[in-house]
C-alpha cells in the first residue's frame, strides 16, 4: 500500500479510491486481497478505455496507469499460482495494447532478434504520423521487469519532445515471461546492441539520433550495453558507478598495496568506453550516497567531460515522478537536438 500511494499523483482521490478498496477486504479471506484489487484493476481499465473514446486521452493514460498499478499490488498476495499469476500479468499487458490502439499516435508491438529462440519484444511509439525520420529514446527495463508500465509513464513525454519511443524488457514476447530461460547469463547487456540494430533497421528513425534511458535511471545493466556499442547518441545510466561501487566494497577485504592497484573511478573500464554524453540520475535516497556519487562523477569528468550529475528529492511520490522524468527528457531532447542530423 504505501509503496503504491507513494505512485499517485492525484493524491486525494487516488488515496480515498485505495482506502474504499482496502475496506472490502478481509483479514479472514486470504483469497480478498487478490480478488479486490483485481475487480479494482479491471474497472478501472473499462473506465480508460471509455475516457480514450471520449477522446480524453491524457486522463485515460493516468487511469490505464492506474490500472497497472492495481494489477501489481494485487500480484503482491498470489505467491506461487500460476495462474493468478498469469491473470495479472494478461492484465498489465492489455493495458498497454488498449493504449497503443487507442492513444493518439498507434503504436505497434514489436519483435527484436536477440538470442537463438528467444527474440525480444518491444512497444513501439512514432513521434508523429509523418514518415521521415525521427529522433527516439529506447527505454529499456532492468531484467526481470515489465515494460507496460515504462510505456505509460513515459510516453506523453516523448510525444512532448518529438521523440519516438521503444520501450522493450527482457521477458520475451507473448503475455508469459520466459525470463527465467536465460536469468543468470552473464552477458545480459548484449541486448543493448540487438536493440540498437532494429531500431538503425526502420526508416521512420533518425539512427544518428538515438538515446537510451534506464526504466529506474540508475542501471549497470545498460551502462555495460552502451560500452560495448558507441552508436547511442546519449544515454541515462549508472554510468559505471556500481561497477566503481563494487571495487570499493571489495577494496575494504584488501591490504594497503592491493587496495592501491585498483582502478578509480576515471580508470573504471565502463565507464571509459562509454562515449556518448551521460546523465546520471539518482534519488538522494538511495543505493548509494549523495555526496559518494557526486565524488565519484567529478573523478569521471576527468575523462569524459560531458557526464551530468542529478540528484532528484525522493520524497515527491516516488522514485521516478512526472516531474523528474520532465527533467531527464529534457536533457535527452537537448543532447539529441545538438546530435548530427542524418542527411534526407
Amino acid at each position: 500500500m504505501t509503496r503504491l500511494l507513494d505512485a499517485t499523483s492525484e493524491r486525494e482521490s487516488e488515496l480515498a479510491e485505495c482506502l474504499a478498496i482496502v475496506q472490502r477486504i478481509y483479514n479472514d479471506d486470504a483469497d480478498s486481497w487478490y480478488q479486490e484489487w483485481m475487480r479494482a484493476a479491471e474497472v478501472m481499465r473499462g473506465g480508460a478505455c471509455s475516457l480514450a473514446d471520449a477522446g480524453l486521452l491524457e486522463a485515460a493514460r493516468r487511469k490505464w496507469l492506474r490500472a497497472v498499478n492495481y494489477y501489481e499490488v494485487a500480484a503482491s498476495s498470489i505467491g506461487s499460482c500460476p495462474v493468478r499469476s498469469q491473470s495479472v500479468d494478461a492484465g498489465i499487458r492489455t493495458c498497454a495494447l488498449d493504449y497503443l490502439s487507442l492513444g493518439v499516435r498507434q503504436g505497434e508491438v514489436v519483435t527484436i532478434a536477440w538470442r537463438p529462440d528467444y527474440p525480444l519484444e518491444a512497444y513501439f511509439l512514432p513521434a508523429s504520423d509523418r514518415p521521415e525520420p525521427a529522433p527516439m529514446v529506447v527505454c529499456i527495463c532492468e531484467p526481470g521487469r515489465r515494460k507496460e508500465k515504462s510505456l505509460l509513464m513515459l510516453a506523453g513525454h516523448a510525444a512532448e519532445r518529438g521523440l519516438s519511443l521503444l520501450v522493450v524488457d527482457l521477458l520475451g514476447p507473448g503475455p508469459t515471461s520466459r525470463f527465467e530461460d536465460i536469468v543468470g547469463h552473464r552477458d545480459l547487456e548484449t541486448a543493448i546492441g540487438s536493440v540498437m540494430d532494429y531500431v538503425c533497421g526502420r526508416d521512420d528513425v533518425d539512427d544518428g539520433r538515438i538515446a537510451i534511458l534506464a526504466d529506474d535511471w540508475s542501471s549497470s545493466f545498460v551502462a555495460r550495453g552502451i560500452a560495448l556499442d558507441p552508436r547511442y547518441a546519449a544515454a541515462v545510466c549508472d554510468a559505471g558507478l556500481w561497477d566503481i561501487h563494487e571495487r570499493v566494497c571489495l577494496s575494504r577485504r584488501l591490504t594497503p598495496d592491493e587496495r592501491a592497484c585498483l582502478p578509480s573511478a576515471s580508470e573504471c573500464r565502463v565507464a571509459r568506453q562509454i562515449m556518448c554524453p551521460l546523465l546520471v540520475a539518482l534519488p538522494d535516497r538511495g543505493w548509494l550516497r549523495a555526496d559518494i556519487a557526486t565524488r565519484l562523477v567529478a573523478q569521471m569528468k576527468r575523462e569524459h567531460l560531458d557526464v551530468t550529475l542529478k540528484i532528484f528529492p525522493s520524497d515527491r511520490g516516488g522514485v521516478c515522478d512526472a516531474q523528474s522524468n520532465a527533467a531527464i527528457f529534457d536533457w535527452i531532447a537537448a543532447r539529441l537536438a545538438g546530435a548530427p542530423k542524418l542527411p534526407s
